[in-house]
C-alpha cells in the first residue's frame, strides 16, 4: 500500500464510524397536561334609547328627467331646511341614496319590438338618513316631513349614542356568571378552582326596531305616536380555568 493513499482510507474510516455511531436519545416531554375547565357566562343590560336613526325619502315622477329632478330637489330642500331650523346639525344629516331611473312602456303584442320599449318618463329618488338626538321631536318631525314632500321612508331604529356604560355592566355580569358556574362545577367534582387561563368575548348589538316601511301619506295624523322601548345589550364570555387537584 502506498503512503499517499493513507488520507483517503482515514476519511473512509471516519465516515464509517459516524454512520454506525449511536444517535443521541430524543428527550420525551413527560410533563402532564394541565387540567382545565371551560365555562360560558352571559350578561345583559338594558338601556332606554336616546337617539333615533330614520330614513326620509322623496320620490318624484315626470315625463322629462329634468322636470322630475327639479321637483325632487325642491321638496328635499324644504325638508332639509326644516330639519336644520329645528336644530339638527349637519353631521346628523346624510344623503344615503340618490337615483334617476327611466320608466318604460312595454311593447304591446303585435307591434315591432326591434326598437325596444319606449321611455315614457323618469323617476327620481333621494333618501336622507337622519340621526335625531331628541326623541320627543320624532313624531312631529315625521309629520312635518311628510307634508313637505317626503313620500317614502322606513327603517326607524332606536339606538344609543353612548352605550359603553351598559356594555361594561353586561361584561361584568357575564364574567360573574361564568365564575359562579365554574365554582359550582368544581365543588360538585371535589376539586379546587385555579387561576384563569383564557377569556374570550362575544358581544351583540340590539337589533333595530322598524316602524315605517310603507310609503308615507300626507294624510298621516299630526305628531305620529311612537314608542321607543328599551335596547338590550348582551355579552357572552368563555372562560378557561385551571383545576387545582
Amino acid at each position: 500500500m502506498h503512503l499517499h493513499n493513507r488520507p483517503v482510507f482515514a476519511l473512509l474510516a471516519l465516515a464509517a464510524t459516524a454512520a454506525f455511531a449511536p444517535l443521541p436519545a430524543i428527550a420525551e416531554d413527560t410533563k402532564p397536561r394541565e387540567a382545565t375547565i371551560i365555562v360560558s357566562g352571559e350578561g345583559e343590560a338594558t338601556l332606554a334609547p336616546d337617539m333615533a336613526v330614520l330614513s326620509l325619502g322623496v320620490v318624484s315622477q315626470a315625463p322629462a328627467a329634468a322636470e322630475a329632478l327639479s321637483a325632487n330637489n325642491a321638496a328635499m330642500a324644504k325638508v332639509l331646511a326644516d330639519l336644520k331650523a329645528d336644530g339638527l346639525a349637519e353631521r346628523d344629516l346624510q344623503t344615503s341614496n340618490f337615483a334617476v331611473m327611466p320608466q318604460y312602456r312595454p311593447v304591446p303584442d303585435g307591434e315591432n319590438s326591434e326598437t325596444g320599449p319606449e321611455i315614457i318618463g323618469y323617476t327620481v329618488q333621494n333618501t336622507l338618513t337622519v340621526r335625531l338626538r331628541d326623541l320627543s321631536k320624532l313624531g312631529a318631525l315625521i309629520d312635518r316631513s311628510v307634508k313637505l314632500g317626503v313620500n317614502q321612508g322606513g327603517d326607524i331604529a332606536f339606538t344609543n349614542d353612548e352605550p359603553e356604560a351598559a356594555i361594561s355592566e353586561a361584561r361584568k355580569e357575564a364574567v360573574a356568571d361564568a365564575l359562579a358556574k365554574a365554582r359550582t362545577l368544581t365543588e360538585a367534582a371535589g376539586v379546587r378552582l385555579g387561576r384563569i387561563i383564557e377569556i374570550s368575548e362575544n358581544y351583540s348589538r340590539p337589533m333595530p326596531q322598524t316602524l315605517y316601511r310603507a310609503a308615507m301619506s300626507k294624510e298621516m295624523a299630526d305628531a305620529a305616536p311612537v314608542a321607543s322601548g328599551e335596547n338590550s345589550y348582551s355579552v357572552t364570555v368563555n372562560v378557561t380555568f385551571a383545576i387545582d387537584q
